[in-house]
């Protein structure tokens, strides 16, 4: 080979060496600038329930007394964002007999939803909820556990979701087109990072893990319950860790310092370095704790518990009512 064609060569191979090369995540969590720097290279999911906001444009109102704009309504997305309906993350599913709602979609469905919202494989993935409060803030960690449950690395969360984006200003778009559809495909079944009822009732027999219930505390001690949730209180030994602690209550719902919630769950007798199983009613906001102890502190040992409270009822299990368990 001569001395030309050799450097033809070697410039095409550092050319798609440097395409081929995914952006550095700096984290599991990025914020809204470190996302607008780095927007060519990642693929945005943007997941809600709300899918017409996804093309409405956001409300400004002006202070009277400072005369700055404060956001009033969330609307519009982040250019080129994936539209990602919550309403379709997740499946009922047959499980001994019975139907469990809100559960992980099998392999095959689960794949080709994904590839209708027109993810590609090797993509690095940033989701993005609206960031209105904890329960947005959940849907995108219900998403990042999923994705990350059938293999999607090179995942992260816009800490505050389009809030924070919105806050400052940033361009956004109210564009609807569908995108084409991905070619994504699910690499692997990480079964560690869940829990069944099966493997919830042997803990609650020998204690090997702690069972952390994320629900409010009128629902952890059986005041209240959801009409999905056939009894009132929680499983035998858990302890509370309330959801409401994770994100600040409105937009843009950051997560709460670390340090933070390191000390809140000491105080509540959980040790964030053992065997955790997250639960809540349904596996969604158990998904926020699940994401706080596995992916912002460093515990993988952490499982979530995809059929909570609906299934463990379902199934006539044991519950305890009235009773704080630290």
């Amino acid at each position: 080979m001569n001395t030309i064609a050799r450097f033809c060569t070697l410039a095409a191979l550092l050319l798609a060496s440097g395409t081929a090369v995914a952006v550095q995540l700096p984290g599991p969590l990025v914020d809204a600038a470190w996302l607008e720097k780095n927007l060519a290279k990642v693929t945005v999911l943007d997941v809600r329930n709300d899918i017409k906001s996804f093309t409405t444009a956001p409300m400004y109102t002006r202070d009277m007394k400072t005369g700055q704009q404060q956001l009033a309504r969330i609307g519009g997305h982040i250019p080129g964002a994936l539209i990602t309906s919550y309403k379709h993350v997740r499946r009922a599913r047959l499980i001994n007999g019975n139907r469990v709602t809100r559960m992980l979609p099998d392999q095959k469905d689960f794949e080709y939803f994904m590839q209708l919202v027109g993810l590609n494989k090797d993509s690095t993935v940033v989701i993005v909820s609206k960031g209105e409060g904890i329960g947005d803030m959940t849907m995108a960690t219900r998403l990042y556990w999923q994705l990350k449950y059938y293999g999607q690395d090179n995942l992260a969360i816009l800490d505050g979701g389009m809030a924070s984006w919105l806050m400052d200003k940033r361009e956004v778009s109210t564009d609807g087109k569908r995108p084409p559809q991905g070619n994504w495909e699910i690499t692997t079944e990480r079964k560690a990072l869940l829990a069944t009822s099966d493997d919830v009732a042997a803990v609650v027999k020998t204690g090997a893990a702690q069972l952390v219930d994320t629900r409010s505390l009128a629902q952890y001690l059986g005041t209240y319950k959801k009409s999905y949730v056939f009894a009132k209180g929680h499983i035998p030994g858990a302890k509370p860790f309330p959801n409401e602690m994770l994100t600040k209550p409105s937009a843009p719902a950051t997560f709460t310092p670390i340090k933070t919630l390191r000390t809140l769950a000491a105080e509540l007798k959980i040790d964030t370095d053992k065997d955790i199983i997250t639960y809540c009613n349904s596996g969604h906001l158990a998904s926020g704790s699940w994401f706080v102890f596995s992916e912002l502190m460093g515990n993988k040992n952490v499982r979530l518990y995809d059929g909570s409270m609906h299934q463990w009822t379902l199934e006539k299990r044991p519950v305890t009512a009235l009773k704080l368990e630290l």
